[in-house]
């Protein structure tokens, strides 16, 4: 992978005592991930997990995720957040007593303008030929120690300069950081604002590289992912075995009937055919008809079968996150369709209102995963509250007595799993992330389904990290799905669709 790292590394501050003079900027750390490890002539799939993660993890991630970017890992209320703002603490006490001492001690400070300019120097472009002379010029260290030991040293200039500077040099959304520090007047205080933009401003310049480089990144990571499994697969040839037996199973679902729809027959023409289309349909079977069933299978993945897909192993928690995310949306659709059959066009009109809805539902999520009858009852009471208290405000007849016992019941029976609306808005969704991996995630917002308009920004967001996930997955494991779909679909089909252009 091309080399991403800044060119000046973030250093520890010490404490006072120690008489370091390097404070720490905001910046990236890396886990030390050096260690051999003993390599058995037959993987687990523990071990291949690892063997690859520790490969290409950050690779792949800023392969697949388009707005990938880094930020500081140090929570400031965590411990480890705590620990580093003492340390800096110390350290910036520590140059205000040089500083206020008779004569003054500016070794500290000498060390600081060098590291500023270092930073200023590594946040400069190649073609950037004349604005470097001008640093190098302006804050030539051998100079400016000479002043300080004669007690000629212009503090003034310098920071005027290093601010103007960093005016020039940084993105605009730090305009505004930069010029709060022209109205600092106290040196320590001065410094230690300028470090602070300075590594916001290193870390600007880390995304805007992996930013550029991402087609590079991209490519490089299908090739490094690709090139780690083979090597695995060298080894152990039955590598592929839960990846045939995945594929299998999906052009079997394709094959066989499906059940009969749960949709109700008012919303099966806004709906459309089940996402599992069966053997009604004449149409023979394709790579990407299969593909495209394994990927949607993968959202309903049984957590106790163990014969996960090899080639999606480093997308499994992933894969999770968007199950989860699925399951999250098919509860919040399922309470916005409910109420708005006993509220109206009117309420539900109005952006606040559903918005509010939404939050609502969307508080009672985590406690809808452990007690999904309690979180249902909370959601039913607020949201009937809700209806009751807008309708007032817009001075509409209110709810009768009946249908407020309908609408609460109603929404408490979202919590079970065989709830006939909660079923429908499953099949939706999955129906539309079959759209998407078919038509792309914009052409499929075009023509939603019944019933999930209103989560529809929600809709596409889930949509989008699991078209980027699968798009991935193909591109570097398209060769060997091709090579196993040969043997599921018809001859001719396999010979004119290759999995890698899908």
């Amino acid at each position: 992978m091309p080399d991403i790292k800044e060119n000046v590394p973030p250093k520890d501050p010490s404490v006072a005592e120690s008489g370091s003079c390097e404070p720490e900027t905001t910046g990236l750390t890396q886990e030390d991930e050096s260690g051999s490890q003993d390599q058995p002539s037959l993987l687990s799939v523990t071990d291949l997990t690892e063997t690859v993660n520790e490969v290409s993890k950050l690779s792949s991630e800023i392969g697949l995720n388009h707005d990938f970017h880094v930020e500081e890992n140090l929570p400031p209320n965590s411990s480890e957040g705590k620990v580093k703002e003492t340390m800096h603490n110390d350290f910036w006490d520590h140059l205000k007593e040089q500083l206020s001492a008779t004569p003054p001690d500016f070794s500290c400070a000498l060390e600081l303008l060098k590291e500023i300019k270092e930073i200023l120097l590594s946040l400069l472009l190649p073609r950037q030929n004349r604005l470097r002379s001008e640093i190098e010029e302006a804050l030539d260290m051998e100079l400016i120690k000479q002043e300080a030991e004669h007690g000629a040293l212009d503090v003034p200039y310098l920071s005027k300069y290093i601010l103007n500077m960093m005016t020039l040099l940084c993105a605009p959304v730090r305009d505004e950081a930069v010029q709060k520090l022209e109205n600092i007047s106290d040196p320590v205080r001065l410094l230690r604002g300028i470090f602070q933009v300075l590594g916001l401003m290193k870390m600007d310049m880390v995304n805007y590289t992996i930013q550029s480089l991402q087609p590079h990144l991209q490519e490089h990571s299908i090739q490094l992912e690709r090139a780690k499994f083979q090597e695995q697969l060298n080894k152990q040839p039955s590598l592929l075995d839960h990846t045939t037996k995945w594929l299998t199973q999906a052009a079997a679902d394709l094959s066989t009937p499906p059940p009969a729809s749960l949709d109700t027959p008012d919303s099966s023409s806004v709906a459309g055919p089940a996402p599992s289309e069966g053997a009604s349909n004449s149409e023979p079977l394709s790579p990407t008809m299969v593909l495209s069933q394994g990927f949607l299978n993968l959202l309903l993945w049984d957590p106790e079968n163990e014969e996960f897909p090899e080639t999606l192993l480093m997308d499994r928690t992933r894969l999770q996150e968007l199950e989860s995310q699925l399951h999250q949306l098919t509860i919040l659709a399922s309470v916005l369709l409910v109420a708005s059959s006993f509220s109206g066009s009117v309420l539900f009109g109005s952006p606040q209102f559903v918005d509010k809805l939404k939050r609502i539902t969307k508080s009672l999520m985590e406690e809808f995963n452990s007690r999904p009858e309690e979180a249902m009852q909370t959601v039913s009471e607020q949201v009937s509250q809700e209806i009751h208290q807008s309708l007032k405000t817009m001075g509409l007849a209110a709810l009768s007595s009946d249908n407020t016992a309908s609408l609460i019941g109603q929404l408490q029976n979202i919590a079970k799993k065989e709830n006939c609306v909660r079923s429908v808005i499953d099949q939706r969704i999955h129906l539309f992330l079959k759209c998407c991996l078919v038509l792309g995630v914009q052409r499929s917002l075009l023509d939603l389904p019944g019933g999930l308009t209103l989560i529809e920004a929600e809709l596409a967001e889930l949509g989008q990290k699991f078209v980027n996930l699968t798009r991935h997955n193909q591109q570097v494991f398209g060769p060997y799905y091709t090579e196993i779909l040969k043997t599921l679909v018809s001859p001719a089909q396999a010979l004119s669709t290759k999995v890698e252009s899908l």
